[in-house]
């Protein structure tokens, strides 16, 4: 789905993503017609009520300290049938501290 054109139809406000470590971002439609809830990721995982935020459409889980927990985060996700871009998609947390990047679902 291409949502280039819904640009003034957007919800919520951007979350900041960190630059130090990987964040998982999902469609909360995504999330909620698989059923998921927020407990497992929290227990799985080990967030912090900061590191599984919601704003508007999106879901920002991270950042993920842990280095095998985005692949399997990743392949959690796929199991549970969420498409790889479509519903969910990484930021890498590799860029420079000086640079705040910010993303919002729409």
């Amino acid at each position: 789905m291409d949502n280039r054109g819904a640009s003034a139809h957007t919800s919520g406000m951007p979350l900041e993503i960190h630059p130090d470590a990987p964040t998982m971002l999902v469609r909360k439609s995504a999330f909620e017609r698989a059923g998921l809830v927020r407990a497992h990721f929290d227990a799985r995982y080990n967030l912090t009520p900061d590191e599984f935020r919601v704003e508007g459409e999106m879901i920002a889980i991270g950042p993920l300290y842990d280095e095998e927990a985005l692949g399997a985060l990743t392949g959690e996700l796929e199991s549970l049938g969420l498409i790889y871009f479509e519903d969910f998609a990484e930021l890498s947390g590799n860029w420079p501290a000086w640079l705040t990047i910010f993303a919002r679902g729409v």
